[in-house]
């Protein structure tokens, strides 16, 4: 499975970086291989509204420190900021700048087409059973 998630993630940043869509900058870094996995948590796991470092750490099943480090280099590429958290003045919140929402949405494209083209290789049967497996597998974690 995990060779599966890696070559999934590989395409999905091949798409990227060839994207219409995407920021420019954003899909040079990508076609460059300055974009990797590890920046696809952030945007896989990063809330519309923002989160907070330690739930997006969490989320991705990484350290703070790891996502801290993830986060700036990040936010240096314009992808998302800090700012101020409404409900606790002493935390910030990481929040998709302009250029992040479009790499957001070329990045949910990417998946989509991604997605398609598994279905195309593995089949539409097979294809559902893995989704109903994965669907399974994932709701084994939930209380």
């Amino acid at each position: 499975m995990g060779h599966a998630l890696r070559r999934f993630d590989a395409r999905v940043l091949e798409l990227m970086a060839h994207s219409a869509e995407a920021p420019l900058a954003l899909s040079h870094l990508a076609a460059r291989d300055q974009v990797g996995a590890a920046h696809v948590h952030i945007t896989r796991h990063l809330g519309l509204r923002g989160s907070r470092l330690t739930e997006l750490a969490e989320r991705a099943g990484m350290s703070k420190q790891a996502m801290g480090d993830l986060v700036d280099q990040c936010a240096a590429w314009g992808l998302v900021r800090r700012e101020p958290d409404p409900l606790d003045a002493r935390a910030k919140r990481i929040v998709f700048t302009p250029a992040g929402l479009d790499w957001l949405h070329a990045f949910r494209q990417a998946v989509q087409q991604a997605e398609a083209e598994f279905r195309a290789q593995v089949g539409a049967n097979v294809a559902t059973v893995v989704a109903l497996g994965l669907e399974a597998y994932a709701d084994g974690d939930e209380p």
